[in-house]
């Protein structure tokens, strides 16, 4: 059985790939330059489509890791006859992704045996596969075409392309896939060794530029690069995972894309990237946020395109069993057309603390947030689908209301300290009038605990980031109540679930696993009332549950004790950054705000 936790990631900051434990490379989501969007090469076994270059002795043992500071895959393989090494990684690139592998040998004689089967739309279009004059296999349909290159002698049969070679101490093997317009010219053959050369510089520069220093520097080093890896290069754009349709609970019909650029996610990795001193990611993402939203405030979508595109529309890949029989797989995502308020506060939060951290005015974000203002003005006091999406009635969210409020706190500070011209006392106003309204209407007394919405007895961890945004102390007596309500009703087994759906009116029959950054929240809530060594014990067990390379997905199953939901999730490596750097005694992400 394979899990979600037994894949490893690599990437060029425009695809990625996921290779499984045993050396499978099962998932590779390449961009169409002619439209932007994605289509998958399901690469894999005979029954789903896989690319395989694995021992034909049993293996024995298998290690892995990643090169220190980088992307670059390193597995160890012990079988009965030896012992072999296979390095994955993706490249830097121009213009045609590639995927590399490198099959070393490093003791004894091993026998393998490469399979790749190249599929189209998400296993749906079978390709035409033929060998031109170098002995490259190219495999074309419609406007996709992929070229194998390996000294390997390969052959086809029953639409798989095969090979066998040996490999004794010393040799190395290279296996290059190149995706590519199938109107254009093969691209130019790829050298592997000088290519992770290349990459390993690559990530070697990258990662010398973070200025972090302290506790849990590994920690929150192997998340940064999780989130750099999950940023698209040619536009600034950021995906929350690389990954559709991965169950929230296995067997059920939560299964969504997260392959899109959600602004919350996006902002919160740019706070984390700044918290870390990566200046250059947070104009990037500035440029990027400007020609996404451009137009009118009241069109503002939670998520958007890699390169700002609007139209996300989720239709059904019905010829897919989904993820161990999860249906529906999804393809876009309908979330995209809701109203969450809480989007507003997180992008003028975002825009506030990178002028914060010393980017140079721009009058520009200055007439884009006055926009957002312009509507939110008005916009706030609407009901909405709030921060988890959620598909049943709309309601006035507590966590909405809470980040609009930090919209018009971050507008008078922007005022009062960068000397920005605006209508401060409307939005002073506004603002206390937001504050009294949560404190009032949000506060359910029989459970001494600030609720999901005004008017519910249903609790929700999202109320968990009050202190984290400066909307309350963490001390102050109604929000740690609260924390004492989170902490009986939604724990489970030490963790902390969003809420509970048959009590929330999601609008989706069955439940789900904890919500992995809703349990660092926690964390950070208990560092910053002075329980340290709560905080530190409940962040080492969520460390625990990161998988052999550092990933972690958004929820968790505590009965099965495996990861779930898409993989790897930013979300969730913005959260244990932030965790990390509240324990290490260093600001947090938000602390320049509250």
């Amino acid at each position: 059985m394979s899990y979600i936790e037994n894949y490893a990631l690599i990437g060029d900051l425009q695809t990625a790939a996921l290779v499984h434990d045993k050396g499978s490379i099962d998932w590779a989501c390449f961009p169409r330059f002619d439209s932007g969007a994605c289509f998958a090469a399901l690469l894999g076994t005979r029954e789903n489509g896989r690319w395989v270059v694995s021992p034909k002795a049993w293996i024995e043992k298998v290690e892995r890791r990643y090169r220190h500071d980088t992307l670059i895959l390193e597995s160890l393989f012990t079988t009965s006859d030896g012992v072999v090494r296979m390095i994955d990684f993706m490249p830097p690139r121009g213009k045609a992704p590639d995927i590399v592998r490198i099959a070393e040998g490093v003791s004894g004689t091993v026998a393998m045996r490469s399979e790749l089967i190249m599929r189209f739309d998400y296993g749906h279009i079978v390709p035409w596969v033929r060998r031109i004059e170098d002995g490259t296999r190219v495999a074309i349909a419609g406007p996709d075409a992929l070229c194998l290159r390996t000294p390997v002698d390969v052959r086809g049969e029953n639409m798989t392309t095969l090979g066998e070679f040996t490999l004794q101490p010393g040799d190395r093997v290279p296996f290059v896939l190149t995706w590519y317009p199938s109107h254009e010219d093969v691209p130019d053959a790829v050298d592997a060794e000088q290519a992770l050369r290349d990459t390993e510089e690559y990530w070697h520069s990258w990662a010398h530029k973070c200025d972090h220093v302290g506790a849990y520097h590994d920690e929150i080093h192997q998340s940064l690069l999780v989130l750099k890896a999950l940023t698209y290069a040619p536009t600034g754009g950021l995906v929350a995972a690389p990954t559709t349709s991965l169950p929230e609970r296995v067997g059920g019909p939560r299964n969504w894309d997260y392959r899109f650029c959600w602004l919350r996610d996006a902002t919160l990795t740019l706070l984390a990237m700044l918290t870390a001193g990566y200046k250059d990611e947070a104009d990037r993402w500035r440029d990027w946020l400007l020609r996404a939203v451009a137009g009118d405030p009241a069109d503002i979508q939670i998520m958007y395109g890699l390169g700002g595109e609007r139209r996300l529309d989720e239709r059904v890949l019905e010829w897919l069993p989904g993820y161990e029989n999860s249906q529906p797989v999804r393809v876009g995502n309908a979330a995209s057309e809701q109203l969450q308020l809480d989007v507003y506060g997180e992008v003028i939060d975002a825009l506030y603390q990178t002028r914060a951290h010393g980017a140079p005015p721009n009058d520009a974000i200055w007439a884009l947030m006055r926009k957002l203002f312009e509507w939110l003005e008005v916009g706030w006091r609407l009901e909405d689908a709030g921060i988890w999406e959620v598909r049943g009635p709309k309601r006035h969210f507590t966590h909405s209301k809470m980040m609009a409020w930090v919209a018009f706190d971050r507008g008078v500070r922007c005022i009062d300290e960068f000397g920005r011209s605006g209508p401060r006392e409307r939005w002073v106003a506004i603002r206390d009038e937001i504050h009294a309204g949560v404190l009032e209407r949000a506060w359910n007394e029989e459970k001494q605990a600030f609720a999901q919405s005004y008017g519910s007895d249903a609790l929700d961890a999202s109320v968990l980031l009050m202190p984290l945004v400066g909307f309350l102390p963490a001390d102050d007596p109604r929000f740690v109540s609260t924390v004492d309500a989170i902490r009986r009703e939604l724990m489970r087994d030490g963790l902390v679930l969003r809420y509970i759906p048959e009590k929330s009116a999601d609008g989706l029959p069955g439940d789900e696993g904890v919500f992995l950054p809703c349990s660092f929240w926690l964390a950070d809530v208990l560092a910053m009332q002075g329980k340290t060594s709560e905080a530190k014990e409940l962040f080492e067990r969520l460390l625990d549950l990161r998988n052999d390379v550092g990933l972690l997905s958004e929820e968790y199953d505590t009965v099965a004790r495996r990861q779930l939901g898409n993989f790897p999730q930013a979300f969730t490596h913005l959260a244990l950054v932030n965790t990390a750097f509240v324990l290490s005694g260093l600001p947090s992400m938000r602390e320049v705000a509250a």
